[in-house]
């Protein structure tokens, strides 16, 4: 059941059934040569639809913008401060618990997002527990975290796999869009990796935007395999965080 695509009324006899509520959020980010600039937001939007059609889950539009300031060297990256993403999740939050929302699970495709959605969850538990009021329950699970999908990277790309526009996230963006398929040669073949700091430091030492990834091995075939592991993990974790406190 999608949010946007439903009526007020519908959502009220949802709350009759259940008080939680599936929320992605992604980042509009370069991903290297042949990646999608939405890659981050695309696969949890991907996801969270395939949850869907396993169990009655209503699921929030994408929160498509995310904490992206380090990839701001390469054109098409869009940001926020890490201050405005800390509201923003907060002021969704609150919005949807005044309607009586309780449990709320985002299915986050950025590691730039963990440190501010996370601030946000801390935020709203101090604000709960000072006013006496009734705490929300709130979960980041970050697909890409989980052993079925770092164990089938090993197995298909061993150390090509890398840690930005990795084989496993591409190949699972052109699964949700086939039609968006990009093939490029890439020079290394295997980018190096280091480290970080600010936007320009990374486009000095990555200049094709990838860190220690071949994502020309990615294929939409591929992708569907991490999106049915994707699915049926994070489905079993949602039932079992709905279920938490009871």
């Amino acid at each position: 059941m999608q949010l946007s695509l439903s009526t007020w009324l519908e959502i009220e006899s949802y709350l009759d059934r259940s008080t939680g509520i599936i929320i992605p959020i992604g980042s509009t980010e370069q991903h290297g040569p042949n990646g999608l600039i939405g890659t981050d937001a695309i696969c949890p939007t991907r996801i969270a639809a395939g949850i869907e059609e396993k169990m009655d889950v209503l699921i929030a539009p994408t929160i498509n913008y995310g904490m992206a300031q380090h990839h701001m060297a390469f054109p098409g990256t869009i940001t926020l401060r890490p201050s405005t993403l800390i509201r923003l999740v907060s002021d969704v939050i609150e919005s949807l618990q005044q309607h009586g929302f309780t449990h709320f699970y985002f299915i986050n495709g950025h590691g730039g997002n963990i440190p501010p959605v996370t601030t946000a969850f801390c935020e709203i538990y101090h604000a709960a527990g000072k006013d006496n009021g009734v705490s929300p329950r709130c979960r980041l699970a970050n697909w890409w975290r989980n052993d079925a999908i770092t164990d089938l990277a090993a197995e298909l790309y061993g150390d090509a796999e890398g840690h930005h526009a990795t084989v496993s996230e591409v190949a699972l963006s052109y699964f949700a869009h086939p039609e968006a398929v990009k093939s490029v040669v890439m020079n290394p073949e295997i980018a190096p990796n280091g480290e970080i700091y600010d936007a320009a430091d990374y486009r000095r030492k990555f200049p094709d935007g990838r860190i220690g990834s071949s994502p020309q091995l990615a294929t939409a075939e591929d992708g569907e395999r991490f999106y049915q592991l994707a699915v049926a993990a994070l489905s079993n974790d949602y039932e079992r965080f709905i279920m938490g406190d009871k």
